[in-house]
């Protein structure tokens, strides 16, 4: 019963951790590799989560910091030479009474930097799939209780919980970060017409700020050339080789896929590349400079042309989102509407002044005549506009007489004086 009530208790305290804590993973995970060492009496436990196939620390106790930096230069991946490997391979709980007996236990690390002998395993599943294993260990050969590991086996389920919540809330934040970041660029769309510069630095802020980039720059065409706008964060070096750099871009290389039109050119190490180890200029001084390594450019583009190009950059080997290349994709489609109506406001502004300059020297040139021609110009109007003989005209008659013969000839009514229509 006091075994019991302890088991419940923790459990209890760990679900408050996971209520406080949101999208803070790391105190839940920590408090649970804490409670759980406790409980089974273990000196050490890791979290190990899967990222991008492999698994990697997420919280350890009392193993040696030596073993701790080994498995974060080299995570493991799923197979039968570790009690991490091993989980993750079959989906299920494994006991290792004695890793160094074990024939098939490979890691060697774990027994001569953290003395490891007895170990214990729990896989943390979501949709029958392991996203995480728990590992409890001892540094003396005794073997965990069914009940030390059904206990594991809860935490692990509140593991995966507070995993699931941390991801809903931070996938939340993202997608209104985004959000936000979309209707401000377009707000300055709308409050900055015709003029770019805000825009273009407005867009290049936020993509670089939501994307996690070190620096970045946004270029457009014109003329058939690279113009870069505006850049934020670019290290001088670097900077400095742009400024000076004219040669053609050669095959291959970034600035040559955007002029092919390529819509998304993602270089996950830039390091690791046949330009880098030929030596191409614009790819070592983005290196060696610019400190760059993975790097991101999306092509702006209307129907087949290429407008320009937005350009952020990470200064380790850490590729971009797939949520971060849509988010950068939206923002190149936002500048290319900005950039069209820009040109359309300037097409009106040019016609516009066109036309101005066309009636200022219609106006000119009705100044020129003076101002005999000018009433001379208004009384042949008004003859045309009533058809009167020049004879009658010329006799200078009076405004009754004017009247009366409009009048005679069916030009007025017998009250309110109208002019004959006219072509």
């Amino acid at each position: 019963m006091q075994e019991s009530l302890e088991y419940q208790t923790a459990t209890s305290d760990v679900l408050k951790v996971i209520s406080r804590s949101g999208a803070e993973l790391e105190a839940v995970l920590d408090t649970l590799v804490k409670t759980a060492a406790r409980l089974c009496d273990a000196q050490m436990a890791f979290i190990h989560r899967l990222d991008d196939g492999v698994y990697r620390p997420a919280a350890v106790l009392g193993f040696s910091s030596e073993f701790t930096a080994y498995l974060e230069a080299h995570p493991l991946a799923p197979g039968r030479g570790s009690i991490a490997g091993r989980v993750a391979l079959e989906g299920r709980a494994i006991h290792i009474p004695d890793v160094a007996a074990d024939p098939e236990y490979k890691l060697s690390q774990s027994i001569v930097m953290a003395k490891q002998r007895t170990a214990l395993g729990v896989p943390l599943m979501r949709e029958d799939e392991p996203i995480g294993v728990i590992v409890l260990a001892r540094q003396r050969v005794q073997s965990f209780t069914e009940k030390e590991i059904g206990l594991v086996t809860t935490f692990a389920d509140q593991a995966v919980i507070a995993m699931e919540n941390a991801r809903l809330i931070t996938e939340t934040r993202e997608a209104l970060e985004q959000q936000t970041a979309t209707a401000e660029v377009l707000q300055v769309i709308n409050s900055s017409p015709g003029d770019l510069m805000p825009v273009f630095d407005a867009m290049l802020d936020r993509a670089m700020r939501l994307c996690g980039a070190a620096f970045g720059e946004l270029a457009i065409i014109e003329g058939g050339q690279p113009r870069t706008v505006t850049t934020r964060g670019v290290p001088a070096a670097f900077a400095k080789f742009r400024s000076r750099y004219r040669a053609s871009p050669l095959p291959g290389s970034i600035t040559a896929r955007v002029f092919a039109g390529e819509p998304v050119i993602h270089t996950i190490d830039a390091a690791d590349s046949d330009l880098y180890r030929e030596g191409e200029p614009h790819r070592r001084a983005m290196v060696d400079l610019g400190g760059a390594r993975t790097s991101l450019a999306v092509t702006l583009m209307k129907d087949r042309d290429v407008l320009g190009a937005i350009h952020v950059y990470r200064q380790e080997v850490r590729p971009f989102t797939e949520k971060q290349i849509a988010l950068l994709q939206n923002f190149a489609a936002q500048a290319v509407i900005a950039m069209e109506n820009a040109r359309l406001l300037n097409e009106i502004r040019q016609r516009q002044a066109e036309l101005r300059v066309t009636f200022d020297n219609m106006v000119d040139g009705v100044a020129m005549f003076d101002g005999e021609l000018r009433l001379a110009a208004w009384n042949r109007n008004f003859q045309e506009l009533f058809d009167l003989a020049d004879d009658f005209l010329a006799e200078r008659r009076g405004f009754d007489e004017h009247v009366r013969y409009l009048t005679e000839r069916g030009e007025f009514g017998e009250t309110t004086p109208r002019p004959k229509s006219v072509a």
